[in-house]
């Protein structure tokens, strides 16, 4: 059974920095280096929104909302998924989601329970 698990989440001032973790249990090593990962939020009232998308061969797509900002990598060794998060804005406050992406079609099976960021102006 694949699970996600994510933390690292809390309050920051505006300008602020945190990293985001999610372990992922259920995949061998093998299958965690060849799946696609991503990163959404949601905040109260709002759609959900992908900020971080990593596939196979290492690149990773951001929305404009994110880009320069934001980073994300993935350790295999460790089954481990980041989200670097700077220069953190208010409208960046949102409950943040890591998602597992097997197959590599833009379909995510796989999510994480959430771990929630605040950011104060």
């Amino acid at each position: 059974q694949v699970q996600l698990l994510e933390s690292g989440g809390g309050s920051v001032q505006t300008g602020g920095s945190l990293r985001l973790y999610c372990v992922v249990s259920g995949f061998t090593a093998d299958s965690f280096s060849r799946a696609c990962m991503a990163w959404f939020r949601q905040a109260p009232g709002k759609e959900r929104e992908r900020v971080a998308r990593l596939v196979r061969d290492g690149s990773a797509t951001y929305p404009a909302s994110v880009a320069g900002r934001f980073a994300i990598s993935k350790d295999d060794a460790n089954n481990t998924l980041y989200l670097q998060m700077n220069s953190l804005k208010p409208e960046d406050t949102a409950t943040y989601y890591c998602a597992a992406d097997p197959r590599c079609m833009a379909l995510y099976p796989h999510w994480g329970q959430g771990t929630q960021v605040t950011v104060s102006s």
